[in-house]
């Protein structure tokens, strides 16, 4: 059951391949989500810090890993819906 779920996601009508656009855009998407989680984000400085903290404005590593991860997650909907509409 899972291996035909799988090969129906990899199998997406209309997904990009890897190019430079693909890569701006995922990276404008961790940018928003960054400053998205820096807006919003209570307590950002609690766990382990970063070695550089002054580069994301003093955020700990699990609020780094949370923003970016749905950077991620925001990003491949973005590509996917831009390579759908032919954009990218």
């Amino acid at each position: 059951m899972y291996s035909t779920l799988l090969m129906a996601a990899t199998a997406v009508q209309g997904s990009s391949e890897w190019s430079p656009k693909v890569a701006i855009v995922m990276i404008i998407c961790n940018i928003l989500a960054i400053a998205f989680g820096k807006a919003t984000i209570k307590q950002q400085n609690v766990g382990p810090a970063l070695p550089s903290p002054a580069l994301f404005g003093g955020m700990g590593l699990g609020a780094l890993l949370g923003t970016t991860s749905f950077g991620h997650v925001l990003g491949a909907g973005v590509i996917l819906g831009l390579s759908r509409l032919g954009v990218i």
